[in-house]
């Protein structure tokens, strides 16, 4: 079991909401730890803004259980109505986010109400408040996420994955079963890379310097992500045309082998050189000169089938959607070895990469 830093976060921000509430003397402090946990969030930027929200919407949220209780009591059927007022105002003000919390506000003000209710509302009401300001307080100081890191490693990780399968099914080695399986975990991956970058993309450096930096790495990484985007197309259209290109002539076949070896070459080398284990000056020229010649002779040779007679036009067509991957695959690896030698070329004494080695 790994405890993360999020998971840190959460447990520091329940514990200070829950002394916050015991020191000002509040009889009922957990009810500020449940809104601390509702109210973490991943990033400090994230924190700041969603801090406005949270709280205009646990006031919304205090005020219509407040009129509903004084209106019409505190039966089940009355706090129903108002979570689902809760969520339908939320919705419409696109403020899903905070819906959790501000259901949570509604539920604790009308659960039990006294006879003195607007103390009871109240004292309530601020024990929620604690928890958010404490969860803000604690996701503005303590333990800053390290995005660029753990998105760097979600990438190499989940390329290495991808790359190992598509040199399998060039060679015709695959289990296509484990591969099935396998595809739906890589695709999952590809949602959690997507959602780092967001979260890396959203981080603010309040330094004009440093901010110029990370807006690069920011164009960098997304075209990381475009590559392996790009990669995974290309696993699935040869999963599904594997047979169709077990007919075609062992030359095209050849060709299109050793261009997704030299482009997984490229896309391992090109994370390596961002990573510094691979010397930025001139390290995947060759591999890239190597790779436009035979991207050449691959849609040279793939014309020239078309008018072979022992070539199966609709087996011609259901190769092309494979070879025009291969090309825009060979195009994003450019673009992005590129980024990375733009990145090391140019303002080098701002440009650091905050990368560390992934524990074992």
């Amino acid at each position: 079991m790994r405890l993360g830093a999020r998971i840190f976060k959460t447990g520091l921000a329940v514990m200070l909401a829950l002394y916050s509430s015991m020191w000002l003397g509040f009889a009922t402090p957990a009810f500020s730890g449940l809104a601390a946990f509702f109210a973490v969030q991943p990033s400090v930027h994230k924190s700041f803004m969603t801090i406005k929200d949270q709280i205009q919407g646990n006031v919304l949220s205090a005020i219509l259980a407040i009129i509903f209780v004084l209106a019409f009591g505190h039966e089940p059927f009355v706090i129903a109505v108002v979570v689902m007022l809760v969520i339908a105002i939320h919705i419409k003000l696109k403020k899903e986010a905070i819906i959790p919390l501000a259901v949570v506000t509604s539920i604790i003000i009308m659960g039990s109400p006294t006879d003195e209710f607007i103390h009871f509302a109240t004292n309530r009401f601020f024990l929620i408040m604690i928890g958010v300001l404490s969860a803000f307080i604690i996701n503005l100081i303590f333990l800053p996420p390290k995005h660029e890191n753990l998105l760097y490693h979600k990438i190499a990780d989940t390329n290495e994955q991808i790359i190992q399968w598509i040199r399998l099914i060039a060679r015709h080695e695959a289990e296509y079963r484990t591969l099935k399986k396998d595809l739906e975990k890589l695709k999952e991956s590809l949602v959690k890379i997507e959602n780092l970058f967001l979260l890396y993309k959203e981080e603010r450096n309040y330094l004009r310097k440093n901010e110029y930096s990370r807006l690069r790495k920011v164009v960098l990484f997304r075209q990381m992500v475009q590559g392996s985007k790009k990669a995974i197309s290309i696993l699935k259209s040869l999963s599904k045309y594997e047979n169709v290109i077990h007919h075609f002539p062992e030359e095209m076949q050849d060709v299109i082998q050793t261009q997704l070896e030299y482009l997984t070459n490229y896309h391992e080398r090109i994370l390596l050189k961002y990573m510094g284990k691979v010397r930025a000056s001139h390290s995947t020229t060759d591999l890239f000169d190597d790779i436009e010649t035979r991207k050449q002779h691959l849609t040279d040779l793939f014309l020239t089938l078309h008018n072979d007679p022992e070539i199966d036009q609709s087996e011609w067509i259901h190769l092309f959607p494979v070879v025009a991957l291969i090309i825009e695959y060979s195009e994003e690896l450019e673009h992005l070895d590129q980024l990375v030698d733009g990145f090391f070329k140019y303002h080098t004494s701002e440009n650091e990469v905050k990368i560390r080695e992934k524990e074992l």
